[in-house]
């Protein structure tokens, strides 16, 4: 009788030899074990498997030996009337030898990795370990006869080139990566989708250095659908410092609601609110379009969606909200209404839009107290109290500090100002109103947006009152000086005498105690 499946890099063919008992005529599979001698003389092993201990990880499983132990999958065989015995295959790859699937008939060769030797399996019991030698030949002698042999290789599920460091390693072509404005998303794309990590670096890395203003919003869209956290971190940071071309932009209109979301969300956007709503109504015109709906007022305001209750209208002044968002048709007549009420009355009712002012500053805010006491009373007759001032180094002012009511909890309405004091320019205001709880302490009154003050350059602080007498600031310096602590960066202000109609405020007393500012 002759062996036919011979497990081999070369073609060789086995030698005949006797069965041992129980041989039957017909051919049967044979096992080549390194370090053993003609069939059905192996060393003995305790396990139905044998595993190399190099060179690729064969493990071989006949039908007939310990059927069901260790990873063998044998179909049915002679005693369930199936068309024989199986030898199952399977192969770990190297780097060197990738995996293959091949199906070796009766008296036929295959290619395969050499030098086997037998291993113990997890899945062998106990009870084989008495009598190995005798049983593997046995097993061996009785196998069933077959047509053929099966040789399946079998890849293991890993991620393997997420273990290399070089695109080289991969067997890609080489690692010089030639990148441009048309191809970088591609590649990016083909990078996350093949799992080529370094690839994926080289793309992100060219985005970040051709980042621009006009083109941020297009990155932010595809940083988010690639799930690159820092380069949108980069593409948002650089909408903050360059709000208004970032909006220009041709692009802007292109991005989807959730980004125009993630944007808006934003305390750090540098523009004013009517022109953030502008670009809102613009955005919200080509996204109609592009649902093929009519770009009335009701399917604008339908596709902003959340994108609407985002725009901060209580920052706007009553002139632009009633030239823009309050003849668009966008909002309700209520959420007019309660917007103008908002800009014209005290105290100011309820309004379902966000207040807060938006600050395009980093760091931490900052404050000054220029009186060391307070005294009462101020009275009030619709003149501005005002103070001239002066610092060291550049600064965003948000706004003051007020005294408040000696009568107990009393709502006032004030409007706040900085002035250009050479040009007489208003530089920011904002009319508002506050509300104070009877004490002497001060209560904070904030611009719509932060105002630039210039080192050595002359501003006038102003604040005009309506409401029941107040507290006042005693004993006030000339200089004051705020050291940041964590840096040691010292802000220094000089107060003089702000001439022409004052009520009264001075270095020495009156109203406006505090500035808050960002350096």
């Amino acid at each position: 009788m002759r062996c036919c499946v011979c497990l081999f890099t070369q073609s060789l063919e086995c030698s005949p030899s006797k069965m041992a008992a129980g041989e039957s005529n017909s051919r049967s599979s044979c096992l080549n074990l390194s370090n053993s001698g003609p069939l059905g003389n192996a060393p003995p092993s305790n396990s139905a498997h044998s595993s190399p201990a190099s060179n690729g990880g064969v493990v071989v499983a006949a039908g007939g030996m310990n059927r069901g132990a260790g990873n063998a999958n044998p179909r049915t065989g002679p005693e369930n009337g199936g068309g024989g015995a199986e030898s199952a295959v399977r192969s770990t790859p190297s780097a060197h030898n990738p995996p293959r699937q091949s199906v070796c008939p009766s008296g036929a060769t295959s290619g395969a990795a050499s030098n086997m030797t037998a291993t113990p399996s997890s899945s062998s019991t106990s009870s084989s370990s008495s009598s190995a030698s005798s049983d593997a030949s046995a097993a061996v002698a009785s196998l069933p006869s077959s047509p053929a042999s099966v040789l399946v290789y079998r890849e293991p599920v890993y991620n393997w080139q997420a273990t290399k460091s070089t695109v080289k390693e991969r067997f890609l072509y080489s690692d010089e990566v030639q990148i441009g404005p048309e191809t970088v998303m591609t590649t990016l794309y083909s990078a996350k989708k093949y799992a080529v990590p370094a690839l994926e670096a080289h793309c992100v890395e060219f985005l970040k250095k051709n980042l621009r203003a006009d083109n941020a919003f297009m990155l932010l869209t595809q940083a988010r659908l690639f799930d690159e956290p820092q380069l949108a971190s980069l593409c948002l940071e650089n909408i903050d410092k360059n709000t208004a071309d970032a909006l220009a932009a041709e692009g802007f209109t292109d991005v989807d609601l959730d980004t125009l979301v993630a944007v808006l969300e934003r305390d750090t956007l540098g523009l004013r609110e009517v022109r953030l709503f502008g670009a809102a109504v613009r955005w919200a015109e080509a996204e109609a379009q592009r649902q093929q709906l009519q770009p009335t007022p009701e399917n604008k305001r339908r596709v902003l969606g959340k994108a609407l209750s985002l725009i901060r209208f209580p920052l706007m002044t009553i002139e632009e909200f009633a030239a823009g968002p309050a003849q668009s048709g966008i909002l309700t007549d209520r959420e007019v209404v309660s917007l103008f009420l908002h800009f014209t009355v005290n105290p100011k009712p309820h309004v379902e839009f966000i207040d807060r002012p938006r600050c395009c500053l980093r760091g931490k805010e900052c404050s000054i107290t220029r009186f060391s006491q307070v005294e009462s009373r101020w009275g009030y007759s619709g003149t501005s109290d005002r103070i001239r001032f002066s610092v060291n180094r550049r600064i965003f002012v948000v706004g003051f500090g007020l005294y408040g009511s000696i009568h107990g909890p009393t709502d006032y309405q004030v409007n706040i100002q900085i002035i250009h004091t050479d040009s007489n320019t208003v530089l920011g205001q904002n009319d508002t109103g506050f509300s104070c709880d009877g004490t002497a302490s001060t209560f904070r009154v904030m611009f719509k947006e932060p105002v630039e003050i210039l080192p050595s350059v002359n501003y006038i602080a102003c604040a005009t009152l309506k409401g029941p007498d107040s507290h006042y600031g005693t004993k006030g310096m000339r200089k004051v000086t705020h050291e940041a602590p964590a840096t040691g960066t010292k802000t220094c202000f000089t107060f003089c005498y702000a001439a022409g109609n004052n009520n009264g405020t001075s270095v020495e007393d009156g109203q406006i105690p505090e500035v808050i500012f960002y350096t």
